[in-house]
């Protein structure tokens, strides 16, 4: 970082190793990160990623063409081996690959042998993990970058440490760029991550409640009127992930229903039953779909992914207004600390 006026730059070497200008990736949020926001992210400066857990290749392969020809920036698939079945898995992996997906991003359990197989073939590995030792394992397994993710994050939590918290540690340990994920919606988050030596920050709820976003408006409108208070960690929303596997949500009827016993919950005892409808295929409650701009039924008591930042947003603008305002922020505040320094004496 270079400069002492509001013209401050936020350059870090992640910037040079993802292509982006900027440190702020895009979240790769199932069924909401696709192409347009993606390609919003990207255009404004930053880094864009596909969330494309268990999707059909076919559809894989329709929101990469569309992004590609939306944007000449590099981006990322996001999938999730855990919650994916291995053939599935593997037809995923694939098509991205003959699609020429230059970087992918993973999480939950390291599997060494899927980030080895996108490494031979030339692609950027970024890990997102939620302790320390999944951090070691993903750096000896390859990966190019590494996303501390904290309990404050919106969607499936991996561990229970606030983020900065768990990005020093990693940074004391790892030579990978380090990247903060989880409550931050602002510059001042991003700031304060490049204060302790990380090499930027990930965002999802702040780009969730975007108009690009594929999020339904209900969940968007939901993201503006709630607080970090009104957010909790509950592994009811668990069908098709394995069981234990956490999410911060904004409360509503079925978390209210828990009676303050969020965790614990086994999948095999929770009932089927469709409450909601993407074209065809039924959404479940209980499951972990959120609801989208295509889906009909009960929103209300679906997954509505936040995370502890959503009272820091106030409203629902485009993602690059979203992105420059995070941007100007950070500069200001950085800035501020610059000219507060003591000057050297030579």
């Amino acid at each position: 970082m270079t400069g002492r006026h509001s013209g401050i730059s936020l350059r870090t070497p992640v910037c040079d190793l993802l292509g982006c200008d900027v440190p702020i990736l895009l979240a790769g949020m199932g069924g909401v990160s696709r192409w347009e926001l993606a390609a919003a992210v990207a255009n404004a400066g930053g880094y864009g990623m596909l969330g494309m857990v268990r999707e059909d290749p076919d559809l894989i392969a329709a929101e990469v063409t569309a992004l590609q020809a939306a944007t000449d920036r590099r981006f990322a698939v996001n999938l999730i081996p855990a919650a994916t079945e291995p053939g599935l898995l593997d037809a995923q992996i694939s098509r991205c690959l003959d699609l020429g997906v230059p970087a992918f991003c993973f999480f939950w359990d390291v599997l060494p042998k899927i980030v080895a197989r996108v490494k031979q073939a030339g692609c950027q590995v970024l890990h997102q993990v939620g302790t320390l030792e999944a951090a070691s394992m993903a750096e000896d397994a390859g990966a190019d970058v590494i996303i501390a993710q904290g309990v404050e994050a919106g969607g499936h939590v991996h561990g229970r440490s606030p983020a900065f918290a768990l990005a020093e540690q990693i940074l004391a340990q790892s030579n990978l760029p380090v990247i903060v994920s989880g409550g931050i919606a602002t510059g001042e988050g991003l700031a304060a991550a490049l204060a302790i030596g990380a090499s930027g920050v990930q965002c999802g709820t702040a780009f969730l409640a975007t108009r690009e976003s594929f999020a339904h408006p209900y969940h968007k409108s939901r993201i503006v009127e709630a607080t970090g208070d009104d957010t909790v960690l509950t592994d009811v929303f668990v069908l098709n992930w394995p069981k234990g596997a956490a999410v911060r949500v904004i409360a509503n009827s079925v978390t209210d229903g828990l009676s303050g016993d969020y965790l614990g919950h086994d999948p095999d005892t929770l009932p089927r039953e469709a409450i909601a409808w993407d074209d065809d295929q039924p959404r479940l409650r209980f499951s972990t779909d959120s609801p989208l701009r295509t889906t009909t039924g009960d929103l209300e008591a679906m997954a509505l992914f936040a995370g502890r930042s959503v009272g820091r947003i106030s409203d629902i603008p485009h993602a690059a207004d979203r992105l420059g305002g995070m941007v100007a922020q950070a500069q200001h505040v950085l800035d501020a600390t610059l000219r507060n320094e003591p000057e050297d004496i030579p």
